[in-house]
């Protein structure tokens, strides 16, 4: 289509994307796509073509695209009060009224909300916090974190430090040296594959705990995990795990952070990850899902025995030194408040358990069997299928012949599919929004085994 304005040529000559292979989009050798609408699971390019978003954007537009009702609060909130600081007890009506919202929600340990933009930030904050309590008590010493190979929980310093993928650590001085990894509960790519599930939980356990024995405990100040592994291969824990995991915390005095930026609000067809799997965490870490991605903002939710070590922090020290000038920013709280009230009015986290369950049910019966799916997983309104050269020995395709990508790209040019090729492996990952039918999971199911006998026959 012929345009008489220069907005590509704009993209390459100005805007400096985000996870993009910069010098290859500048030369104009990947597509610039600009959207222009959306509505349900929908969006639309200014070239007219109406795309199946499966990836919710990035996990994160849950309630579906267009609600009116979010649009109009924010329009509502920007005309009354655009912005106010929260600084020293500033609120506002939606800032107070979306934390007992949050709260209301939340695991019953949980005590107070601290607002941020994105989940980066909100991750950093946990480990500030997480210092600065244990400072408090007096073990100067006890500031290690763990988080997991495969995880991922930011890009920041410190963020991109816990994220356990080599994409953000390769030319940035990542990890710094506070972050230690530990395995990734990733049952289908455990080295033995003689191991039981629960054999696989008990080395993941045994894992964990050399490392804290070689660090020692006393350094060792939190542990990070998504309840389901996100970035990392959409991976659900195997049976056991979360417990287990917990036993070990508990026993050396580890504190948990639920990051569940990706889980929240839903996505598991339970309000919160740590509900679905009985994890009881000191931080949980929330974004996407808070206001499905119509207005930026994260929180962190501290817990009630955090709390009571920050009050008495601010006892012995006066004021907390942590603030973000766009803390608890009113018109992203107005759109948190009016997208929590639509997935309760539209019954959207019962859809996203239902759907979802029947998305990857119908992904496992349409591909299951072929040579070249080594597994199909999932849970909730999550599912991922991963490629693999051959099925019986579990042999990988090379990174080099991009199998997972090709995948992506056929499920668009043919069915205009959207899912996302997840880094570190050739996996195919699907999230779509909360308010996806059953004909249109039947749609992503047909296309995909479509795009799968298109590249791999």
């Amino acid at each position: 289509m012929l345009r008489n304005d220069q907005l590509e040529q704009w993209d390459r000559e100005n805007f400096f994307h985000p996870s993009t292979h910069l010098a290859q989009h500048a030369r104009g050798e990947s597509p610039t796509r600009v959207i222009r609408t959306a509505e349900g699971v929908f969006i639309e390019d200014r070239d007219g073509n109406k795309l199946l978003d499966a990836f919710a954007g990035l996990y994160c537009v849950n309630v579906g695209y267009g609600r009116q009702e979010i649009a109009e609060a924010i329009a509502e909130q920007a005309r009354e009060l655009a912005y106010y600081h929260a600084y020293v007890g500033h609120g506002t009506e939606a800032s107070i009224t979306l934390s007992k919202m949050i709260l209301d929600r939340a695991p019953k340990n949980m005590s107070k909300v601290y607002f941020g933009l994105g989940g980066s930030d909100a991750n950093e904050t946990n480990v500030k916090l997480i210092w600065y309590y244990n400072n408090i008590l007096g073990r100067p010493e006890k500031k290690k974190i763990i988080s997991r190979w495969r995880g991922y929980h930011g890009s920041g310093l410190v963020t991109g430090s816990l994220t356990g993928l080599e994409l953000f650590h390769k030319k940035f001085d990542l990890p710094v040296e506070q972050v230690i990894h530990t395995d990734a509960p990733y049952y289908f790519r455990r080295e033995n594959l003689d191991q039981t599930e629960a054999e696989f939980v008990a080395e993941c356990v045994a894992s964990l705990e050399e490392l804290i024995a070689r660090e020692g405990a006393d350094t060792i100040a939190a542990f990070i995990g998504e309840p389901v592994l996100g970035t990392g291969g959409i991976v659900p824990p195997p049976a056991g795990y979360w417990d287990a995991i917990q036993g070990v915390l508990k026993k050396h005095d580890i504190l948990l952070v639920a990051d569940e930026v990706v889980t929240g609000f839903g996505r598991l067809g339970s309000m919160f990850g740590s509900e679905h799997y009985g994890i009881e965490p000191d931080i949980i870490t929330i974004a996407k899902g808070l206001t499905s991605a119509y207005a930026p903002l994260s929180g962190s939710i501290v817990g009630d025995k955090m709390w009571k070590v920050l009050e008495q922090g601010t006892d012995e020290n006066g004021p907390i030194g942590h603030g973000w000038t766009y803390s608890a920013h009113p018109i992203g709280a107005a759109a948190g408040v009016a997208n929590l009230k639509l997935l309760d009015e539209m019954n959207l986290v019962s859809n996203a358990g239902e759907v979802g369950a029947y998305l990857n049910k119908a992904m496992t019966e349409a591909l299951g069997d072929h040579t070249n799916v080594g597994d199909v997983r999932g849970e909730g309104m999550l599912c991922a299928v991963e490629f693999v050269k051959d099925k019986d020995s579990r042999t990988f395709f090379d990174a080099a012949d991009k199998i997972g990508p090709q995948v992506s790209e056929k499920l668009l040019e043919q069915d205009k599919v959207i899912a996302r090729a997840m880094p570190q492996g050739d996996i195919l990952g699907f999230a779509p929004p909360f308010c996806l039918s059953r004909e249109e999971a039947d749609r992503v199911v047909a296309a995909t085994a479509r795009a799968v006998k298109t590249v791999l026959g």
